[in-house]
């Protein structure tokens, strides 16, 4: 039986990577924050709560950290824990910075100093990319981050591959584009869709957006760990795109959710209308961002080759997972 720890399993990607890794066998040790406490919702949907261990972790104290792999010993750690929202890293640039960066640094000098032979897993991001100098992107393609996020997740992207090329050691970086599902937070365009408009269906509540003009490349949460894990499977570490290879516009994302939803509607140029003139959707200034991201297309052509892997979902199995989950939760 191996051991993993994984940080961030409160999360979207840490629920899925856990119940992964239980499927193969794995001791899954969930790495939280102390003030966490019972937030374990994605784990209690998919039923994989009480079988994972839980350990409070502080990623900004270096003995603590030193503390938790000397009790776990991991054959492998997944870096999943950061302040994952990029508007919010405008607002909290020094807070972003600090989680998204230091956590990493701390993490790979207790693996180079006693444990070498960890397998290390940083999540990389897409934002990485941000005003971008070629399409698609792939692992060779320069960083131009648009955001507080996006700079901190390239210093720690950077980090990981210099303490591998410095020390040797097993550590890989997922450059992983937009990634969905049920289980993402609900101040992500998707999911803040998916709910919003279940939502206008029950009660008539006006659904608030910033710019629907953006292009990205959406996959399935669940897709996308697995990757996680087959670049730890690997005999040389590395780094990978994981990416559809396919993008689509904000706004189509919205036009796909409301004729999942069987929603009459009619745009009135960034704003949304059903057949009677009731808004459903309205632009709001505030959810814009500062600088933004407009095009986002992965090559996931080395993973592909690499790693064998390729998604199984496709955006419309996404959005049809999406939407039926929140219809269930809104009446429950």
């Amino acid at each position: 039986m191996k051991n993993a720890l994984i940080t961030g399993i409160t999360g979207q990607d840490g629920a899925y990577l856990a119940k992964l890794l239980l499927s193969k066998g794995y001791k899954v040790y969930g790495a939280q924050r102390r003030n966490t406490g019972k937030k374990h919702w994605r784990l209690d949907e998919l039923n994989i709560t009480d079988h994972i261990e839980f350990i409070d972790i502080d990623l900004s104290e270096p003995y603590n950290i030193e503390k938790v792999i000397d009790k776990v010993k991991p054959d492998e750690v997944y870096n999943l824990a950061a302040q994952s929202f990029v508007g919010l890293s405008f607002e909290q640039p020094q807070v972003t910075t600090i989680s998204n960066s230091l956590g990493v640094l701390n993490i790979l000098e207790v693996i180079r100093n006693k444990y070498p032979k960890i397998k290390f897993y940083q999540a990389s991001t897409s934002e990485m990319f941000g005003k971008v100098t070629e399409i698609p992107q792939k692992e060779t393609t320069r960083f131009y981050p648009r955001s507080p996020y996006g700079c901190a997740k390239a210093y720690s992207h950077y980090l990981t591959v210099n303490y591998r090329e410095s020390y040797n050691l097993f550590a890989c970086a997922g450059i992983l584009f937009n990634h969905e599902s049920p289980f993402r937070g609900e101040e992500f365009v998707t999911r803040k869709t998916t709910k919003g408009l279940v939502e206008w269906m029950k009660t008539g509540k006006v659904l608030e957006l910033g710019n629907l003009e953006s292009y990205r490349d959406w996959g399935h949460a669940e897709d996308y760990v697995e990757a996680m894990w087959l670049m730890l499977q690997q005999d040389q570490p590395d780094d990978y795109v994981i990416a559809t290879g396919k993008t689509i516009q904000i706004k189509d994302f919205i036009i796909k959710c409301l004729e999942e939803l069987n929603i009459k509607y009619e745009f009135k140029g960034h704003e949304v209308f059903d057949d009677k003139g009731n808004p459903i959707i309205k632009t709001n200034p505030k959810y814009f961002r500062p600088a933004e991201v407009d095009v986002l297309i992965g090559d996931n052509s080395k993973a592909k080759q690499k790693l064998f892997w390729k998604p199984k979902h496709t955006i419309d199995t996404l959005v049809k997972d999406m939407i039926e989950a929140d219809l269930k939760r809104f009446k429950n």
